[in-house]
């Protein structure tokens, strides 16, 4: 009978302990959503989603995607530790969007060397999605681009990016 007693005991404990955290961290005076609404970020953090640029201050901005993934193999004391795999798209003036398809080969072989001079200083290491790390990848293959391509090419967007370690 005792030992019967004792889970039923600490399972009502355990009832009464989750139902008063639930209260107690509940949000107050707002709803839930536009409680979470506040503490999201934008992606970049300067660009405001509620004013999209108007029409008139830019031209029309399409994205090219690259048709194959980017294999990046992460190599240390000379042997293969883990293989990145990224798809990465250009943000180019609508106008010049078929024509970043008629340099593919050239971005795709530039690009490849920066991915493998990022992946032997060690920028797929540790916590490779680090905002600041990605943004200097995005730097490193927009400076590219635009040798390749010219000033059209406005950005680069990382569309999917995984590391598996071998």
């Amino acid at each position: 009978m005792k030992t019967l007693l004792l889970p039923l005991i600490l399972l009502l404990a355990g009832l009464g302990a989750g139902g008063t955290a639930a209260k107690l961290l509940a949000p107050t005076g707002k709803d839930s959503a536009s409680a979470q609404d506040e503490q999201c970020l934008t992606p970049e953090g300067d660009l405001d989603m509620a004013d999209p640029p108007k029409q008139d201050e830019q031209t029309t901005k399409a994205f090219a995607r690259l048709s194959n993934q980017f294999v990046v193999p992460v190599v240390q004391d000379g042997r293969v530790k883990s293989m990145v795999v990224l798809s990465l798209s250009a943000e180019v003036d609508e106008a010049k969007r078929d024509a970043v398809y008629e340099y593919e080969p050239k971005l795709r072989d530039r690009f490849l060397q920066d991915l493998f001079n990022h992946a032997n200083a060690g920028g797929f290491d540790g916590t490779f999605t680090d905002a600041a790390t990605l943004r200097s990848l995005r730097d490193i293959l927009l400076k590219t681009a635009q040798s390749v391509f010219g000033p059209s090419i406005t950005d680069i967007l990382i569309i999917d990016i995984s590391r598996q370690d071998v």
